[in-house]
C-alpha cells in the first residue's frame, strides 16, 4: 500500500526534472503533454512506491509538487 501521493500544478512546472532525479523511489516521469507555457510537465507514474518523503517537493524550484501523506 503507498503511504504518499504527490500532486503536480502542471500549470506551474517548468519541466526542470530536478523532482525525477532526486525522488529515491522514481515515482516521477516528464510526461508527454505540454502545459500553456510550453513546458512538458512532470507525473507522478507509480504511486504504489511513493513513501511521501517529501524530497521531491523540496527540490521544486517552483513550487509546483505539492505532497500528501497517508
Amino acid at each position: 500500500m503507498a503511504k504518499g501521493r504527490i500532486v503536480v500544478k502542471s500549470e506551474l512546472c517548468k519541466g526542470c526534472g530536478y523532482c525525477r532525479f532526486f525522488c529515491p523511489k522514481e515515482c516521477i516521469e516528464m510526461g508527454g503533454q505540454a502545459n500553456a507555457k510550453g513546458y512538458f510537465y512532470a507525473v507522478f507514474r507509480d504511486p504504489e512506491t511513493c513513501t511521501g518523503c517529501n524530497i521531491c517537493s523540496m527540490m521544486c524550484p517552483d513550487f509546483a509538487i505539492e505532497v500528501y501523506r497517508k
